[in-house]
C-alpha cells in the first residue's frame, strides 16, 4: 500500500497541482491508515487486500482514540480519495470506501451577543478620531449586514450605495449578493469616508478599499480581529467574541424578531437552508430557557 500511496500522492501533486499543505494533510491521514493495518494484520495489505471491516476498524480506532467527528471525516474523506485514484488505475474492482459512512458531526451553536451587548460594543469606538470612526464604520457594517470579515474588508467604493442603503457583497465561491446596509452603518461609513485616505499605490475611484488601516492601504481580516479585541476588553464583553459573533448576532436576531429563515439564508449568502438552521436552534434554546425561568409548572 505504501508504494501505491507514493504514486497517488505524486498524481495529486504533479497532475492535480494540489498545494503543499494539501499533499501533507493526504499523506498524513493515509500513513495512519497503513500503520493501524500493520498493527492489526503485522504487515501493510496491498489495496485490493484492505476490506469494508478495516476500515470499519480504523474509524473505531480513530473514535476510541478520542479524535474529533471532524478530523474522523477529514481522513475518511482522504481514504475515499486514495480508493478512487486505485480503482481509476485498476489496482481494485470496488473501493471498500463506499460503504463507509462519516461519522454525525454535532453542530455547535454559534456563540452570539445580545442586543445589549451589540449596543455596548458599537458605542465603544471613539467618534472624536479618525481610527474611531472607523472601527464604528467597520462594527456598525458587520452586523448591520450580517458580513463575513472577509467580504468587509473585500469591499470597494463602488461596492457601496448609501442612497439605496445597499452592498454588493462577493462571498465565498465567488457568489455575489445584495446586502441591506442599514441607517446607523450609512451613517458611520459616510463619516468613515470622510476620514479616509488612500496610500499612492492603492486603486482609486470604485476600486477602492473601503476600510484601509493608518497607511491608507487595505485593512486584513486580522486586523479587524485585533480591533475587535481592543474594543471587547473597553466594553467588558466575552473575549471569546470574533468578528464572525457579529455575523451570528445578526441571523439570531433576525429571526428572533420574526424574520423567515428563507430571508435569513439570502442575507446571509447560505446556499443550503441547513447551514442557516443552527440559528433556529439559538432561538429555540433562548425560547426554552425563558419558558423554564417564567412558567409555574415547568420544571
Amino acid at each position: 500500500m505504501r508504494r501505491h500511496l507514493g504514486q497517488f500522492l505524486r498524481r495529486l501533486e504533479r497532475e492535480r497541482g494540489a498545494s503543499e499543505h494539501t499533499v501533507k494533510a493526504y499523506r498524513e491521514d493515509l500513513s495512519a491508515l497503513a500503520e493501524y493495518l500493520e498493527d492489526e494484520a503485522g504487515r501493510t495489505p496491498d489495496p485490493d487486500g484492505i476490506t469494508v471491516s478495516d476500515l470499519r476498524g480504523y474509524v473505531a480506532a480513530l473514535g476510541e482514540a478520542g479524535y474529533a467527528k471532524s478530523s474522523i471525516a477529514r481522513r475518511m474523506s482522504s481514504v475515499r480519495s486514495f480508493f478512487k485514484f486505485a480503482r481509476a488505475e485498476g489496482w481494485i474492482q470496488t473501493s471498500p470506501a463506499d460503504a463507509l459512512q462519516n461519522p454525525r458531526k454535532s453542530r455547535k451553536l454559534p456563540h452570539f451577543l445580545t442586543g445589549d451587548e451589540i449596543s455596548r460594543l458599537l458605542a465603544t469606538p471613539p467618534a472624536n478620531t479618525a481610527a474611531g470612526r472607523r472601527d464604528r464604520a467597520i462594527l456598525e457594517t458587520l452586523y448591520s449586514a450580517g458580513l463575513r470579515v472577509s467580504e468587509l474588508v473585500g469591499l470597494n467604493d463602488g461596492d457601496v450605495d448609501i442612497a439605496q442603503g445597499l452592498l454588493h457583497v462577493r462571498g465565498k465561491g465567488r457568489k455575489e449578493r445584495l446586502s441591506p446596509l442599514g441607517s446607523f452603518a450609512s451613517r458611520a461609513l459616510q463619516a468613515w469616508r470622510a476620514d479616509r485616505k488612500l496610500a499612492p499605490n492603492e486603486a482609486k475611484g470604485d476600486e477602492a478599499p473601503v476600510f484601509t488601516n493608518k497607511f491608507g492601504r487595505r485593512l486584513t481580516t486580522r486586523s479587524v480581529a485585533r480591533m475587535l479585541e481592543k474594543h471587547l476588553v473597553v466594553a467588558g464583553l466575552d473575549p471569546k467574541t470574533s468578528p464572525h459573533t457579529l455575523r451570528h448576532s445578526f441571523a439570531t436576531h433576525l429571526l428572533d424578531r420574526g424574520a423567515d429563515i428563507r430571508s435569513v439564508q439570502e442575507l446571509l449568502g447560505h446556499s443550503s437552508l441547513v447551514t442557516t438552521q443552527v440559528y433556529t436552534h439559538v432561538s429555540n434554546t433562548k425560547l426554552r430557557e425563558a419558558y423554564e425561568k417564567a412558567h409555574p409548572r415547568a420544571g
